[in-house]
């Protein structure tokens, strides 16, 4: 990868931190100085990839109130982060699992969604400063039936033996789902057939996330 010369990324006052209209409205648990520092992280580690350096390390900070503004960032937790280039998708990747604190999941979602997307090339020198960046944080995963599935409050885990497919809460409000319709693109995200989720075998799980983006933008995984 090629080395850039100066540093691309937004400033804080640059970027907005709303959530997307259409999602459930519950307490945030993230203040606007924590989104803003892992917005912050998704952009310096796709920089970072681009000059093929290592990922930035967190800043440092010392008082008691910083303190605890890193707690939950520092926290394991899932996360999403997706990646617009002219209000075009232009990668998508990340992991349920809490496997990682979430500073450090953020920093490689964001560099595998700009390299590692299967979908998409790499992403290139020239198009890093242009990228808008979404974040959902997720919650841990619960078993649910189908009728209890919330459009708009769930994301929802299809899964059957080896297949497994996965949609944010935000997906079936972008495009106007019923929560038969959710479940229904799930399941075919896994690569089942659509009603496959009424199959005794089939394993449904949901979770809830937080979401936030750059200038309200708002990530989907399609």
């Amino acid at each position: 990868m090629s080395r850039r010369s100066e540093n691309p990324t937004a400033s804080d006052e640059e970027r907005s931190i709303l959530c997307p209209p259409g999602l459930s409205s519950a307490e945030p648990e993230f203040s606007p100085v924590q989104r803003r520092i892992l917005l912050q992280a998704a952009h310096q580690a796709i920089v970072s990839g681009v000059r093929d350096e290592p990922y930035p390390e967190p800043p440092v900070h010392s008082s008691g109130v910083a303190a605890s503004l890193w707690t939950a960032l520092l926290a394991p937790r899932g996360v999403f982060t997706t990646l617009y280039l002219e209000g075009e998708l232009r990668g998508c990747v990340g992991y349920a699992a809490a496997i990682h604190p979430l500073y450090r999941a953020v920093q490689e979602t964001a560099r595998a969604a700009a390299f590692e997307d299967s979908r998409f090339s790499p992403v290139l020198e020239e198009e890093a400063s242009k990228l808008r960046i979404s974040v959902s944080v997720l919650s841990p995963l619960f078993p649910i039936q189908a009728p209890q599935v919330e459009v708009g409050r769930h994301g929802l885990v299809v899964s059957d033996g080896m297949r497994r497919g996965l949609l944010l809460p935000q997906v079936p409000v972008e495009h106007g789902w019923d929560r038969e319709a959710f479940l229904d693109q799930t399941c075919r995200k896994a690569g089942l057939p659509s009603g496959a989720w009424k199959r005794p075998s089939v394993n449904i799980e949901a979770f809830t996330a937080e979401v936030f983006g750059d200038d309200g933008v708002y990530g989907s995984i399609m």
